[in-house]
């Protein structure tokens, strides 16, 4: 069984890898009972955001983890991507400007993805 961590270790990475923009990630273990991480992150364009989204449950499931669900794809302005213990967020930049998770979520730690990311 992969742990938190490395989920979102793969999930940074495979964004990355399909040019995501403004990467971040948070430690919400201490403030919410939905996950250990989330991660947040921008694309350009619908076609960006479902390349994206693509690329991490690809990578997701090729080191076997269960993807739950992945909602609003169809939508492209805004995909969660539900790991279990990592929510992965693929935001347009006006749709991340307007919900503000980063500023939701405030009480949340940012995780160091630096290493992660090329």
């Amino acid at each position: 069984m992969i742990d938190s961590k490395k989920m979102l270790e793969i999930a940074v990475k495979a964004a990355d890898s399909k040019r995501a923009v403004d990467v971040v990630a948070l430690d919400v273990t201490q403030v919410s009972l939905l996950a250990d991480y989330f991660m947040i992150c921008s694309a350009n364009s619908d076609r960006q955001i479902n390349a994206i989204v693509d690329e991490i449950v690809d990578k997701e499931e090729e080191h076997q983890v269960t993807v739950k669900r992945v909602e609003g794809k169809n939508g492209g302005k805004w995909v969660l991507i539900d790991l279990g213990d990592v929510i992965v967020h693929v935001f347009s930049p006006s749709e991340r400007e307007f919900y503000n998770l980063e500023k939701l979520w405030s009480d949340a730690p940012l995780e160091n993805i630096e290493a992660w990311i090329d």
